[in-house]
C-alpha cells in the first residue's frame, strides 16, 4: 500500500479512531496529488490494480472533477488514454478488471458518470461510436448490461432528465446528444432492451427490472413506434400478467406502460394509442393479493390512463371521439375506486386531482347520465374512505398526546384536497351528495358504539365541509335534504360522543348549520341542549367544553333575540360552569390560549345584555354574576401582602379568571343601554370598575394583573362613555404608578382610545399624563433613532421599536384631535423640544415609511394650529424651526435621498404628505418660507434657477397635483444632476 492509498483510507475513515488532525493532512496530500499533471493514468493504473473501494471511489471521483475542469486544457493523446481505459473497465474488455463492475452499486454508479462527463464533452463530435460500441460486449452477461443500464440512467440523470435544472449550455448539449442518438443507436438500443428482458426474464428478473427501468426514461423523447408495436407491448402485458414473476419486475413493466401511456402527442393519435393498448386486462389484477409496491404501480397506470382520457375529451372537439374518451374512463374508474378504497396507494394526490377534474367537466352534462351519477356516488364513498382516522391512533387523538397531535396536523393537511373535491361534487350534483351525507350518519347512528368513532366522525365532517360550499340563504332555509340532515343532526345522540374527535366536528358542524333554526326556533331547544349538556359545555374534555363555550358564544350572537325566552334555562344549566371558571384551585396553566372558557360570560352578556330583556330580570341577572365575582376579588385582595410566594401566585391567578370573566361579560352591553335607557347597570358597572382599581393598588407590578384590569377599563370606556371620567384620574394614577418604559405600550394605547372617543374632553386628563409619559419614554429612547440592522436587533430593542411606534401614533392623535394646546401647558412645555427634534429626525430618517407620513401630518396639524394667521407667532422660534428645519431637511433633503423610492406605493404617499406640507407652510409663512426654501435648501442641491422659478409658480398656483408632478420631476432632475456625489444628510 503506497503512501496515496494509506491517505485516501485515512481520509475516509469513519470509525473515530483517526485524529482529525491526521485526515486534515491526509486531504491536503491528496489534493497536492490531484494536481499533478499525470492525475488521470495515476487513478486509472489505481482502478485497474487496487481493490481497496476507498481508492476506487476516490480515483472515479478525482477523474469525475479532472475531465469536468480541466477537459479542454489535455491534450489529444491524454483524452483518447482517458476514453479507452475508463471504456475498457465499463465494458470489461480485461478480465482483469471485473474487481470494478463487481463492486458496490456507487462504485459502479461513479464509473457510470465519468463515461458520462466524456460523452458531454465528445459525443457525437469525436466519438460517436460510444453507443454503438457497447452492444458487441452486451452477451458478456449481466455484470455489462448492468454497467449498460447504469450509464443510461447516469446520463438521465446528468443530462437529460428535466426533473433537475439545467443551466442553457446543457440544454443545448442534451439536444445534440439526444439527436444523435436518435439517428444513430436508439433502434439498436431498443432492440437491446427487448432481447434482454426477453432472454434473462426467467433466469434473473432482478436485471429485467433494471432494463425496464432504464428503458421508461427514455420513453418520453424517443420514437414511440419502437416500444407501441406489436412485439413490445405483448411482451410488456406478457410480464405484468404472468403470475409467477416478481412483483418487481411487474411493477417495471407496469411503469413502462404509465410511460407509454404519458407520452406527449396530440389528443387523436393519444386516443387512438389509449384504445390500441386495451387497458381492460389489466384490471383484474386489481383484485389480486399483490405487494403494496406493485398495487401502487397499477393505481399510478390506471390513473395515468384515466387523465390522458380525460385529456382527450376536453381537448377534442368530435362528438365521436368524446364518446370514446367517456368509454375509456368509465372502463377505468370502478377499478380506480377499488384501489383507493381498499388500499394505501403512493398515488393518492394524483387521483384525487384526476377526480376533481373529472368532476368539473360533469358540469357540462345536462341532465348527468345515470352512469355518471353513479361515479360521482362511488367518489363520494372514496372521500368517505379516506377522510376516517387509523383507529390504531385513537387514544393518541382523544388525550392529544404528540403522537395525537402529529396525527391530526397530518390529516388536516391529507383531508384538505379531499373536501375540495367533496365541494365539487357537492356543488355537480347536490342531492345525491346530501343524500350519501345522510346515510353515511345514519348508518353510523345505526351501528353505533364505542368502535365506530372513526365512521361517526368521517360522516360528521363531510357534513361540516359541504356547508362551506353552501350559501348562507340555502341553509336558512333548509332546501334539498338540509333541512332532514340539520334535524338529524341535532337530535342525535352518538355513543361515542365522549371521544374528543367526534364531540368537536358535532359541534362545529351545530354552528355551522345554526341559521336553519333562525326560521325555525321550535328547534331551539334542541340546540341548546346539544351545547349545553355533556356533547358540548359539559363534556368531560376541558379542551371540547372550552371549544364548546366559545361556539355557544357565535350561536347566541347570532340568535340573540329568539333566545330570550330561554334564558333561565341557560343560565340554570350554566351554573355550575360560572362557578368553576373562578374557583380558588384553578390555576392560570389549565386554561391558557385564546379559548380559556372566558367566552361562556360573553355568551351570557350577550343573552342578558339585550333591551329585549325586561328591566328589574336584567338588573336581577347582572347583580347574580357581578356582585359574587366582586366579593371574591375584595376577599382576595385581604391582606394578599401578607401571604407566601405560593399562596400569592395563586390569587393572582383566580383574580385573573374573575377579570377576564367580567370583561368578557361586559361586551354584551351596549353604551346607550348602560347610560341612557338603563342607567342602573352602567352603576353596577362603575362599581365593578371600583373594585377592580383596588388590584392595581394591592399588586402595583403583577404585569398579567395590569394587562387584564387595563384590558377592562378599555371596555368601561367602550360600554359607559362619558360617565367612566369620574374613575379616570384613579386608573391613571394606578396605572402611572412605577411604571416601567415597556408597559408605557399598553398606556399609550389607552390614552389613545380616550382621545379618540372624547378627544378634547380629555384635555386636562392628558396635560396630567404627559410629563410623565415623555419622561420615562424619552428615558430609553434616544431621540436620534434606534440601532437598525440584523445584528443590533435584539428583544430588547424589539420592544423599544414597539414603543417608539406607538409614541408616534400618540402623539398624532393628539396632534389630529384638537389638543395640540397640551404640549405648550406649564407642565408639559418643558417637553416641547425633545418632541420636536424626536419628529423632525423621524420624519426624515426613520426606516419604517408610514412612521414618516404621521410625523411630517403631525407638523402639518402644528403649523396650522399655531400659525393661524401669516407671521402669528403663537409659540416663540416654531415658525423658524419648521422654516429652517423641517422644510429643508424634510421636504427636500430626505427626497433626494436615492433610498427615497418613488415607486413604493406607501413612500408616494409620504411624498404627497410632504408636498401638501410646502402648501401649508406656503399659505401660512408666505414668502418668508419661499425665499428660505428657494435660496437655501435649492441652492444647496444646485437647482437651476429656471426650475426654481417653476417650482415657484406651481407652488402659487392653485392645482395641487399639478405641484405634486412637478415636485417629484425636479427631484428626480436634481438627483441625476449630482448623480451620488452629494450627500444630504
Amino acid at each position: 500500500m503506497d503512501d496515496l492509498e494509506k491517505a485516501i483510507l485515512i481520509m475516509f475513515d469513519e470509525s473515530g479512531a483517526t485524529d482529525d488532525d491526521l485526515k486534515k493532512q491526509a486531504k491536503v496530500y491528496c489534493n497536492d496529488i490531484k494536481e499533478k499533471p499525470s492525475i488521470c493514468r495515476l487513478c486509472i493504473e489505481k482502478l485497474c490494480y487496487s481493490n481497496l473501494v476507498q481508492v476506487q471511489f476516490w480515483c472515479l471521483q478525482t477523474l469525475h472533477e479532472v475531465i469536468r475542469t480541466r477537459y479542454l486544457t489535455m491534450t489529444p493523446d491524454e483524452r483518447r488514454m482517458i476514453r479507452s481505459s475508463v471504456f475498457s473497465i465499463v465494458c470489461l474488455e480485461d478480465k482483469s478488471l471485473t474487481r470494478v463492475l463487481e463492486g458496490p452499486a456507487f462504485i459502479k454508479n461513479k464509473l457510470a458518470q465519468v463515461l458520462i462527463t466524456l460523452i458531454y464533452f465528445e459525443y457525437p463530435l469525436v466519438w460517436s461510436s460510444v453507443f454503438v460500441d457497447f452492444f458487441p460486449h452486451l452477451n458478456k452477461g449481466n455484470v455489462v448490461i448492468d454497467m449498460f443500464c447504469r450509464v443510461l440512467n447516469a446520463l438521465d440523470d446528468e443530462l437529460i432528465s428535466l426533473d433537475y435544472s439545467r443551466t442553457p449550455e446543457e440544454l443545448t448539449v442534451a439536444s445534440r446528444v439526444k439527436d444523435a442518438m436518435r439517428q444513430q443507436c436508439v433502434t439498436q438500443i431498443v432492440r437491446a432492451w427487448y432481447d434482454i428482458v426477453s432472454m434473462y426474464r426467467n433466469s434473473d428478473q432482478e436485471l429485467c427490472t433494471s432494463v425496464l427501468d432504464s428503458m421508461k426514461r427514455y420513453i418520453s423523447w424517443i420514437d414511440i413506434a419502437l416500444i407501441v408495436n406489436d412485439v413490445f407491448i405483448p411482451l410488456l402485458f406478457d410480464l405484468i400478467l404472468v403470475g409467477h414473476l416478481s412483483d418487481h419486475l411487474r411493477g417495471a413493466a407496469l411503469r413502462c406502460l404509465l410511460a407509454v401511456v404519458s407520452k406527449r402527442m396530440d389528443p387523436q393519435s393519444k386516443l387512438s394509442l389509449l384504445q390500441s393498448l386495451h387497458i381492460s386486462r389489466v384490471l383484474r389484477l386489481v383484485t389480486e393479493d399483490g405487494d403494496a409496491e406493485l398495487i401502487s404501480d397499477i393505481a399510478a397506470l390506471l390513473t395515468g390512463y384515466a387523465m390522458e382520457a380525460l385529456d382527450c375529451f376536453k381537448r377534442i372537439n368530435s362528438e365521436d371521439a368524446k364518446g370514446i374518451s367517456m368509454e375509456l374512463l368509465s372502463e377505468v374508474l370502478p377499478s380506480i375506486f377499488y384501489l383507493m378504497k381498499n388500499f394505501e396507494v403512493d398515488a393518492t394526490f394524483n387521483i384525487v386531482q384526476f377526480l376533481s377534474g373529472y368532476v368539473a367537466i360533469l358540469k357540462s352534462f345536462a341532465p348527468l347520465p345515470e352512469k355518471q351519477l353513479l361515479h360521482l356516488g362511488q367518489i363520494l364513498e372514496v372521500i368517505l374512505v379516506l377522510i376516517r382516522y387509523d383507529s390504531a391512533y385513537r387514544t393518541n387523538l382523544d388525550v392529544m398526546d404528540k403522537i395525537g397531535k402529529e396525527e391530526e396536523d397530518r390529516m388536516v393537511e391529507f383531508r384538505k384536497d379531499l373536501f375540495v373535491l367533496l365541494r365539487t361534487v357537492g356543488r355537480v350534483a347536490p342531492d345525491i351528495t346530501q343524500l350519501f351525507i345522510r346515510n353515511s350518519i345514519a348508518s353510523a347512528v345505526s351501528r353505533s358504539s364505542d368502535s365506530n368513532v372513526e365512521e361517526v366522525e368521517g360522516a360528521l365532517s363531510l357534513l361540516y365541509a359541504l356547508g362551506e360550499s353552501i350559501s348562507e340563504e340555502t341553509i336558512r332555509t333548509g332546501s334539498g335534504l338540509l333541512s332532514e340532515l340539520v334535524l338529524m343532526l341535532i337530535s342525535t345522540k352518538f355513543s361515542c360522543h365522549s371521544n374528543r374527535l367526534v364531540a368537536l366536528v358535532y359541534l362545529e358542524t351545530v354552528t355551522r348549520y345554526v341559521k336553519f333554526i333562525q326560521d325555525n326556533t321550535q328547534y331551539i331547544p334542541m340546540v341548546l341542549a346539544a351545547f349545553l349538556d355533556e356533547r358540548g359545555i359539559h363534556h368531560p374534555n376541558m379542551n371540547v367544553s372550552r371549544r364548546a363555550s366559545y361556539l355557544f358564544m357565535r350561536v347566541v350572537k347570532l340568535l340573540k333575540v329568539k333566545l330570550v325566552p330561554f334564558i333561565e334555562t341557560i343560565l340554570q344549566s350554566l351554573q355550575d360552569t360560572v362557578a368553576q371558571f373562578t374557583i380558588m384551585n384553578y390555576t392560570s396553566d389549565e386554561l391558557s390560549g385564546s379559548e380559556d372558557g372566558s367566552h361562556i360570560f360573553e355568551a351570557i352578556g350577550l343573552l342578558i345584555g339585550t333591551e329585549d330583556v325586561l328591566p328589574e330580570k336584567q338588573s336581577d341577572y347582572l347583580s347574580s354574576l357581578l356582585s359574587p365575582l366582586c366579593r371574591q376579588v375584595e376577599a382576595l385582595l385581604i391582606n394578599a401582602k401578607l401571604l407566601s410566594f405560593e399562596e400569592t401566585n395563586a390569587k393572582i391567578a383566580v383574580i385573573q379568571q374573575i377579570i377576564m370573566a367580567i370583561n368578557s361579560l361586559s361586551k354584551g352591553f351596549s353604551e346607550r343601554l348602560v347610560t341612557a335607557s338603563r342607567p342602573a347597570i352602567g352603576l353596577m358597572f362603575k362599581q365593578t370598575l371600583d373594585v377592580l382599581l383596588q388590584v392595581l393598588i394591592i399588586f402595583p407590578k403583577v404585569e398579567p394583573l395590569r394587562n387584564k384590569v387595563t384590558s377592562f377599563i378599555h371596555r368601561m370606556v367602550d360600554t359607559l362613555g362619558a360617565s367612566v371620567f369620574p374613575y379616570l384620574p384613579k386608573a391613571l394614577e394606578q396605572l402611572l404608578e412605577e411604571i416601567e418604559p415597556k408597559q408605557m405600550i399598553g398606556l399609550l394605547l389607552l390614552l389613545n382610545q380616550l382621545i379618540c372617543k372624547f378627544s378634547t374632553l380629555v384635555r386636562d386628563i392628558l396635560e396630567e399624563t404627559f410629563p410623565v409619559v415623555a419622561e420615562q419614554i424619552f428615558s430609553v429612547i434616544p431621540r436620534n433613532g434606534l440601532p437598525s440592522g440584523p445584528d443590533a436587533i435584539t428583544e430588547e430593542i424589539r420592544e423599544l421599536q414597539e414603543l417608539q411606534r406607538t409614541l408616534y401614533t400618540f402623539l398624532h392623535v393628539i396632534a389630529s384631535h384638537d389638543l395640540s394646546p397640551v404640549f405648550l401647558s406649564a407642565k408639559c412645555k418643558a417637553y416641547l423640544d425633545p418632541v420636536m427634534q424626536l419628529i423632525l429626525y423621524s420624519s426624515c430618517n426613520h426606516k419604517d415609511i408610514l412612521v414618516r407620513k404621521a410625523c411630517v401630518q403631525i407638523f402639518i396639524r402644528l403649523i396650522k394650529d399655531w400659525c393661524g394667521q401669516p407671521y402669528e407667532e403663537k409659540v416663540p422660534g416654531f415658525r423658524s424651526f419648521v422654516i429652517e428645519a423641517f422644510a429643508t431637511n424634510c421636504c427636500l433633503y430626505s427626497v433626494l435621498d436615492r433610498s427615497f423610492e418613488f415607486h413604493d406605493a406607501n413612500t408616494y404617499v409620504l411624498f404627497g404628505e410632504i408636498v401638501l406640507a410646502q402648501k401649508v407652510m406656503y399659505e401660512k409663512f408666505g414668502d418668508d418660507f419661499l425665499v428660505h426654501f428657494v435660496s437655501k435648501g435649492f441652492s444647496s442641491a444646485h437647482c437651476p434657477p429656471d426650475l426654481a422659478e417653476q417650482y415657484r409658480q406651481k407652488l402659487q398656483g392653485g392645482d395641487f397635483k399639478a405641484l405634486k408632478s412637478f415636485y417629484k420631476s425636479l427631484v428626480e432632475n436634481l438627483r441625476l444632476q449630482q448623480n451620488g456625489s452629494l450627500v444630504f444628510r
